[in-house]
């Protein structure tokens, strides 16, 4: 009873603390310069296109009655706190809203282009790290101080401390074919071939797989070092405790020490982790995506927030938060499923 009551709390909590990130969110880029009035009476006097000169008298050459329509026209006429609420409610979450770099489509059209791409990249991403980080983890706590252990943490640090883009550009140069000597496997850029929609299944697979195989590999070289050595510390910390150690002195077997009793508790602090899976469709990063020119989450991010795209970097931000404050009670569930004995009290 303590439990639900703990999970139907922090589900209540969920909504004022979305309203509070999202209004912080929504006031701050009332006040960035360069927003969509701005930009709109730069391109009525066409400065950028001849008339850089004139940028000074620009702004001055706007009558009043043009910028209180453009004000209208983009909702800046109403107070802060109606704009809020019609970006809230009446454009829920303002998905509804016409985007300013896409103005023919709304903003859950723009983000659905991208969602795919994003799912893809970051679902495989997540699942492969856990897959060999987590194993990887676990041999490296039970050959702690060999040759295996002392290896694997020079490669791994090694993989971590390389920034992503210069190990994405790397790749490239190396297996895409960009300098004469080197190989060309993998395809320089995008998420598919110009001609994916004639390809059958099995190679519309492989053609995907082709193309984001560099990009995956530098996405999960980042969060490598991090999860490894969590688990391996996690599992060698549950070894050298009393339980394990009476375990053994009732004759119960090394092997089962660890597998049944050791590992169960090791894997608490990766638990923490698991929420973000239902944030991995917008985890993309804007360098890796910059890098192999991957239409996804991160990129669109980027260019809305350069473009002053507002409703499409709200909804982005909207949908992020959202996810994330519903992850985070999903990492506390998944405590009581791998750990029954934890218990939530609140102060």
């Amino acid at each position: 009873m303590e439990r639900l009551d703990y999970f139907i709390h922090r589900l209540i909590l969920v909504v004022p603390t979305f309203i509070g990130i999202t209004l912080l969110c929504f006031t701050l880029i009332q006040f960035v310069p360069g927003g969509p009035v701005e930009q709109a009476i730069i391109k009525m006097k066409g400065f950028g296109s001849g008339e850089a000169g004139h940028g000074a008298d620009t702004r001055a050459s706007i009558t009043e009655m043009q910028r209180k329509a453009l004000e209208e026209h983009f909702g800046f006429d109403q107070p802060f706190y109606m704009r809020y609420w019609k970006w809230l409610v009446d454009d829920r979450l303002g998905m509804q809203m016409a985007s300013y770099k896409f103005p023919n489509k709304t903003t859950w059209q723009v983000i659905k282009e991208r969602f795919k791409v994003s799912l893809i990249f970051g679902i495989t991403g997540f699942v492969l790290s856990y897959l060999i980080c987590i194993p990887l983890g676990i041999l490296k706590a039970l050959r702690h101080n060999q040759v295996f252990d002392l290896f694997s943490s020079l490669v791994v640090f090694i993989g971590y401390a390389i920034p992503a883009f210069a190990f994405g550009m790397v790749l490239k140069m190396l297996f895409c074919g960009t300098v004469e000597w080197a190989w060309d496997i993998f395809p320089v850029s995008g998420f598919y071939s110009a001609n994916f929609a004639d390809l059958s299944s099995w190679a519309k697979a492989k053609d995907i797989f082709m193309h984001m195989f560099l990009p995956v590999l530098c996405y999960m070289i980042g969060n490598f070092a991090i999860l490894t050595l969590l688990m391996k510390n996690s599992l060698l910390e549950q070894i050298s405790k009393d339980y394990i150690r009476t375990i053994l002195a009732k004759g119960g077997s090394f092997t089962r020490a660890i597998w049944v009793h050791a590992l169960r508790n090791a894997l608490i602090p990766i638990a923490t982790g698991f929420g973000s899976i239902l944030t991995v469709m917008f985890a993309g990063s804007v360098v890796i995506e910059k890098v192999f020119e991957i239409p996804g989450m991160g990129w669109l991010s980027l260019e809305a927030i350069v473009g002053r795209d507002y409703p499409v970097f709200m909804g982005i931000l909207s949908l992020t938060a959202l996810l994330g404050l519903l992850g985070n009670i999903l990492s506390d569930f998944l405590y009581v499923i791998i750990d029954p004995r934890i218990t939530f009290r609140e102060n």
